[in-house]
């Protein structure tokens, strides 16, 4: 194991909330080698990843690439690429997929719209079971591609799900780290058994709380409160919270977790630093991650 990844599982940094943020996901394909900056650093376009970027700011949508598991120094672009675009809010996602021969028709997607959980009738729904999008940019970070990469043939090559490599999910240090729509949750620190047992209970409508990072939707403070309530009800039902998050003071936030039988909690939660420092990543100097800490969860009887 490398050296961020050890440190933080030594350190028993927590897992919950720090996925990477995103109201909806635009995925990729994109074939060949990944750089460190993927959408600037591969067979796409320089100028078309950009521009994606830029397209992409403040509407809430995250894009990535992908690619299938496999070999990839020599690959060349195919003459289309498969796109999956994913908004993932409890009880509003959806799932929808096409292929394209020019990435740059992607520019012309109301990025905002979809952000905000509008497809726009953009490709066909996705009727398959649960998606697997496993980082392995070792480019990126190291363990992405030691700990991933292996991960992502195993769960391939068992057949359990569709899978796909992708570029970022953040948090290298929890690698493998895996994205799994529809529902958008990131898990780490995964193994060949436990993510497959990710997909099994994706599959029954369900998430896994011993390794989840968080739902994506959420911001950080939402995703800790989350998770605490799932951990006090002993509740994995995917779709079974939602939750609204306010700010009360610089570093502190109130939640209020709502269960779909109609019972309801709020949760404090206050921003803090994981001590001692570790890297964040292989590549990166130790520092002191921002977590977030739980300090109260009480039944909201108003």
């Amino acid at each position: 194991m490398s050296i961020c990844t050890s440190l933080s599982t030594e350190l028993a940094e927590p897992l919950a909330a720090t996925a990477a943020t995103a109201t909806t996901w635009l995925l990729i394909e994109q074939s060949g080698p990944w750089g460190a900056k993927a959408m600037t650093e591969s067979h796409l376009d320089a100028g078309l990843g950009r521009a994606l970027d830029a397209a992409c700011e403040g509407t809430g949508v995250r894009v990535a690439l992908i690619r299938r598991p496999g070999r990839h120094a020599d690959d060349r672009p195919a003459a289309r690429h498969q796109v999956i675009l994913a908004h993932t809010a409890p009880g509003r996602g959806w799932v929808r997929r096409t292929d394209v021969a020019d990435v740059a028709e992607l520019l012309t997607l109301d990025l905002a719209a979809a952000g905000a959980g509008e497809h726009g009738g953009f490709g066909v729904p996705h009727t398959g079971g649960p998606l697997a999008l496993v980082c392995t940019n070792g480019r990126r970070d190291r363990c992405c591609a030691l700990l991933g990469r292996p991960l992502a043939t195993e769960l391939a090559a068992a057949g359990h799900s569709e899978v796909w490599e992708v570029t970022h999910l953040g948090g290298h240090r929890f690698s493998p780290t895996m994205l799994v729509l529809p529902y958008g949750y990131a898990y780490g620190r995964l193994t060949d058994t436990s993510a497959k047992e990710v997909l099994a209970a994706t599959a029954a409508g369900r998430m896994a709380p011993l390794w989840s990072r968080g739902r994506s939707c959420y911001d950080r403070p939402a995703q800790a409160a989350e998770q605490a309530v799932r951990e006090l009800i002993e509740e994995s039902a995917a779709e079974a919270l939602s939750v609204v998050q306010e700010p009360l003071a610089a570093g502190e936030w109130r939640c209020r977790v709502r269960h779909a039988d109609g019972r309801a909690w709020l949760v404090e939660v206050v921003r803090g630093l994981s001590e001692p420092p570790r890297p964040e990543s292989c590549a990166k100097a130790p520092g002191t991650p921002v977590r977030m800490d739980v300090r109260s969860v009480v039944a909201d009887r108003s």
